[in-house]
């Protein structure tokens, strides 16, 4: 079993703070948390580097499509050398207009994040991997369910 990160506070809410921004649809909100060298994958695989380069990009993506909100759980934030750490999540997304999961944008986020000194925590790599999981449907259905109970009852 692999420790708990000692600054698995900081590095939840870093987190938090990237989904609150994306379904904020502020291109500037999901960038901040970024490390001005940060690399963003996308659920598409699209690939966007640097800060500056992440702000912008999304503007765009956010202005021109209406993208659906997620829904996430972490499961586990872990230190992987000095000042290096990864978060694991699960994600749901609520496509626009909707009031419920489609559960073919269930996702695997991955978040690497580093020190940049006095405790200041960035995002330096973050990918969303499809969970399509095609030989485990039930194991699929079920983290759909889980996510589920985490929406707010409209």
């Amino acid at each position: 079993m692999t420790a708990a990160h000692p600054q698995d506070t900081q590095i939840r809410s870093l987190y938090a703070d990237f989904v609150d921004g994306w379904n904020r649809r502020s291109g500037a909100a999901v960038a901040a948390g970024f490390a001005d060298d940060g690399d963003i994958i996308g659920f598409d695989g699209s690939h966007h580097r640097g800060r500056l380069s992440i702000a912008a990009d999304l503007r765009q993506v956010f202005a021109g499509h209406e993208t659906p909100a997620y829904v996430a759980v972490v499961r586990s934030v872990r230190p992987v050398a000095p000042g290096v750490a990864i978060l694991v999540a699960h994600a749901g997304m609520i496509p626009p207009g909707a009031n419920d999961l489609d559960p073919d944008l269930n996702a695997v986020h991955t978040m690497v994040a580093v020190d940049e000194g006095r405790g200041r925590w960035r995002i330096s790599l973050f990918q969303a991997t499809p969970a399509a999981w095609h030989q485990h449907p039930d194991e699929r259905e079920a983290l759909t369910e889980e996510l589920r109970g985490l929406l707010i009852p409209q």
